[in-house]
């Protein structure tokens, strides 16, 4: 294999990768019946005049199952970070006692628990169809590579690397869905 091949299928690597890692990412903000500070991840309140991540302003934990605890460092940015999380459209209903956030987390009502598999199916679609333009844009690369005097069936046997490359990929999508759809349903 060509440097410029190899280099081809190491960037389409790299790249899928950061598709899967995204896909994580996205994952650990759907709900799933537990509390977790990483509901709140992604959550960003006004720290003065700056949209700051809530977990960079306040210890976040998890007393029990059922309950989220936001404990500020700077308690004159309580209300801001409240605010925040109502905004997040996240289904909770925070409450203020002056020194903490105490954020009840409900059950999931099995028509909860649908709309997120769904969810969570749409993240999934969104990430193979990333796999597959990254497959398609280093595809269009190995093609460039015939301009450099590189043989066709080089070129072929690296078109095939990089299906396989995908293969593996939307393979790996499809457990970590599976995953997150099992940990979603479970009670």
């Amino acid at each position: 294999m060509t440097e410029e091949a190899k280099m081809i299928l190491d960037d389409a690597k790299e790249s899928m990768h950061a598709t899967l890692e995204f896909l994580d990412k996205q994952f650990l903000k759907i709900r799933t019946g537990k509390a977790s500070p990483k509901m709140l991840l992604g959550v960003k309140a006004d720290f003065y005049g700056v949209q700051t991540p809530i977990e960079q302003m306040s210890n976040i934990s998890t007393p029990d199952a059922r309950q989220i605890v936001v404990q500020p460092w700077d308690k004159s940015t309580l209300i801001e970070i409240e605010r925040a999380i109502m905004n997040a459209n996240l289904g909770f209903n925070p409450q203020n006692d002056g020194e903490i956030i105490r954020i009840a987390v409900p059950p999931l009502t099995e028509e909860r628990r649908f709309q997120l598999v769904k969810q969570a199916k749409a993240e999934a679609e969104e990430a193979k169809v990333g796999v597959r333009n990254i497959r398609r844009s280093a595809n269009d690369m190995a093609k460039g590579l015939k301009d450099e005097g590189i043989s066709e069936d080089d070129i072929s046997n690296l078109e095939m690397d990089i299906q396989e490359l995908t293969d593996k990929y939307v393979k790996k999508v499809d457990v970590v869905f599976d995953e997150k759809e099992i940990e979603i349903v479970t009670i």
